[in-house]
């Protein structure tokens, strides 16, 4: 698929080395070398992924993410995150932010476009197979959460969620199997297959993402969170809308 990528780096020699492997593989690349252009492209046309540098000028890469996730016209935009932090804290720091993915520098160009291929394919809901599914079920209903998969929209209370895509595919499997305990090897594998950068840790943090989503959309605290851990072996989402006894 050709897509169009803002490349967000400050650093013009990797910027012209990423937009040169995007552009051999048949993308549209628009450059930025600080934050604050970055959201002015953003804000002027919306493209279908954003690669974004971390240590960036004016307003650097995790301040950018931040407020593409407050923006309802970004808010599903695919973000892939380059960093030079490499500890886990760090990187765990940028998808609780709202990015999908991330690649620590330095990095070979072999696997950033490995890692923006894998994730415009996530993003792509136009593919046979997404289409296949949302054409047999298009409305995913569990208890009080809808999963939406033909206009990619999340429901909790009635009120509107916005999902990141990585947490977007996690909440429609685990809504496609309501009521059972999935483990992380099992989401990993449905959502990304033999993908070798994507971790267990990945999907914990998408699923306390969602858990502090739903929650913050919950009317009262009477409710139970319907996105379960069942420790020592997964998450599940419940399809009972019960609330928990008094005691």
């Amino acid at each position: 698929m050709c897509a169009h990528v803002v490349v967000a780096e400050d650093d013009p020699d990797q910027a012209e080395l990423v937009r040169r492997y995007l552009e051999h593989e048949g993308h549209v690349v628009s450059l930025a070398h600080d934050g604050r252009s970055a959201l002015d492209l953003l804000r002027g046309r919306r493209p279908d992924l954003l690669v974004l540098d971390v240590m960036m000028p004016r307003v650097d890469g995790l301040d950018v993410c931040r407020i593409v996730r407050a923006e309802p016209r970004l808010a599903d935009l695919p973000v892939l995150m380059l960093t030079a932090r490499a500890s886990e804290d760090d990187l765990l720091l940028g998808l609780d932010l709202g990015a999908d993915d991330y690649v620590t520098k330095p990095f070979s160009p072999r696997e950033l476009m490995a890692r923006i291929r894998s994730l415009l394919r996530r993003s792509d809901r136009g593919t046979d197979a997404s289409a296949d599914r949302e054409a047999h079920s298009p409305v995913l209903r569990a208890g009080p959460v809808t999963v939406d998969r033909a206009r990619h929209e999340v429901w909790a209370y009635g009120r509107t969620i916005r999902c990141t895509v990585g947490e977007f595919r996690v909440l429609d499997m685990l809504a496609e199997h309501a009521g059972q305990v999935l483990s992380r090897a099992q989401i990993l594998e449905r959502l990304h297959g033999a993908d070798p950068f994507i971790t267990p840790r990945t999907v914990d943090v998408h699923v306390m993402n969602l858990r502090r989503k739903i929650k913050d959309a919950q009317p009262d605290t009477e409710h139970v969170m319907p996105l379960m851990t069942v420790y020592g072996v997964g998450y599940k989402l419940t399809d009972d809308q019960r609330t928990p006894p008094r005691g």
